[in-house]
């Protein structure tokens, strides 16, 4: 009876205590807000750079998180930083946020728009526009730094935050690791991030247990042909027909291809070819995405798009020598994003036990979207990963927000990066406190 009683008071003060820290952690975080965030988050808004470009982005996110007494190593991987705190024995726990911007003009109307133009890679000026609330992450990256910072005393480990360039071309997670991510620096037990949603509900945050987002991958199909005078087919080998033969074809891959309760998609995005009206060519270019949410999966469906393209070339008379090219870039490609399910599922009790149930909301997938966070979390790495959402728009307005990507963009910021930095917080302590 006595040891009972004993447990029954312990329990009482853990939960007294661990509702006096969520309380004091939210009092905290709205004050970080008020007096620094807000003004930081006008900052980035106003400031997009684009992919691998992100130097004055990435120089401020540094001198931001260096004062709370991280070692900060900046140019990793091009444009990223790595801040390390070492504080004892433990995990050691890695955070992650994006800092690219969009190559597109804002036109959201708010008063704090983006007007920033910025010369692309290729030489082009380009528009910039932070159109997925990466502006969002960085800021909420700087809160979490401040926070863990001042609770050193309550766990022990080794955090690790990460300022990654170039997710919106889905490398820059890839160009982190080559750089030597993993070797030069603490290699995590545990990787975390989330990503504000236009489609969630501002403050809200939602946990997937396993896969967060699609494998993606972009493949060029050049198809060759052999000219002649368009009034006389016969002569020669049409390649604008191979090409929309393969385009028909290719949907069979995902149809008759992978399981039925698999999900695929191929989507042609762009077709390129001939010269003029009554001219048969010698060659169409074919610009295509392909997006899966496994491994076994998306090996079946590259493998697929080489099949179909040289078997309906041949079925047409395209010579052999001049079969086409099915060519994956090798830079915009990442495999899916699948999140740890015993980790995702801790870490969703505990964000529901601290922020309230009533913080929490499911978001069904409706799309097949990408995310190079997967590459921190490869199989084989031994890293856990868990990927999470926090809803960034007022609920009196959901259905009709303008969706990421768009120069109508707009998340509601306060809500969203005050949340990302509690359940951040949260759930880098309930790892830490192993």
């Amino acid at each position: 009876m006595k040891s009972l009683v004993i447990s029954l008071f312990i329990s009482v003060v853990f939960m007294i205590s661990s509702t006096q820290a969520a309380e004091y952690l939210r009092e905290s975080v709205a004050r970080d807000y008020e007096e620094n965030l807000e003004e930081m988050f006008l900052h980035f808004h106003r400031n997009p750079e684009l992919s691998n470009l992100e130097s004055k982005t990435a120089a401020r996110l540094a001198e931001e998180i260096r004062v709370f007494g991280y070692e900060v190593t900046e140019g990793v991987g091009g444009t990223g930083i790595v801040a390390v705190m070492k504080n004892g024995p433990g995990p050691t726990v890695m955070i992650r946020a994006d800092m690219d911007g969009l190559p597109i003009k804002e036109q959201s109307g708010l008063d704090y728009a983006s007007e920033a133009t910025q010369v692309d890679a290729a030489g082009i000026e380009q528009p910039v526009m932070h159109a997925c609330g990466h502006d969002v992450h960085i800021t909420a990256l700087v809160g979490t730094a401040r926070q863990m910072a001042e609770r050193s005393d309550d766990w022990s480990g080794t955090l690790v935050l990460i300022g990654q360039p170039a997710e919106e071309r889905i490398s820059g997670a890839r160009a982190m690791l080559e750089d030597g991510l993993y070797e030069r620096f603490p290699k995590p037990d545990y990787a975390l991030a989330f990503h504000v949603e236009a489609d969630g509900p501002s403050g809200k945050v939602f946990v997937p247990l396993d896969v967060v987002a699609s494998s993606s991958d972009s493949v060029d199909v050049i198809v060759h042909g052999v000219g002649t005078h368009g009034a006389s087919p016969h002569q020669g080998v049409d390649p604008v027909l191979v090409a929309a033969q393969i385009v028909v074809s290719l949907q069979s891959v995902v149809s008759r291809t992978i399981a039925p309760l698999s999900s695929g998609v191929i989507t042609v995005g762009a077709i390129h070819g001939g010269t003029k009206h009554n001219i048969i060519g010698n060659r169409v270019e074919m610009q295509l995405t392909v997006r899966s949410d496994d491994h076994e999966v998306r090996t079946q469906l590259l493998d697929g798009i080489d099949r179909v393209a040289k078997g309906v070339a041949q079925s047409l008379g395209v010579p052999e020598d001049r079969l086409p090219e099915v060519i994956r870039s090798p830079v915009e490609t990442t495999p899916p994003t699948i999140n740890d399910t015993p980790t995702a599922t801790r870490l969703l009790t505990a964000v529901g036990k601290q922020m309230g149930d009533d913080y929490l909301y499911e978001l069904p997938r409706e799309g097949m979207g990408a995310e190079d966070f997967a590459y921190f979390v490869q199989p084989g790495l031994g890293v856990k990963g868990v990927y999470f959402a926090v809803g960034g728009t007022p609920e009196d307005e959901l259905g009709s927000q303008p969706s990421h990507h768009s120069p109508f963009f707009k998340i509601e910021p306060e809500p969203s990066i005050k949340s990302g930095i509690e359940a951040t917080v949260i759930s880098a302590m309930t790892l830490l406190s192993e």
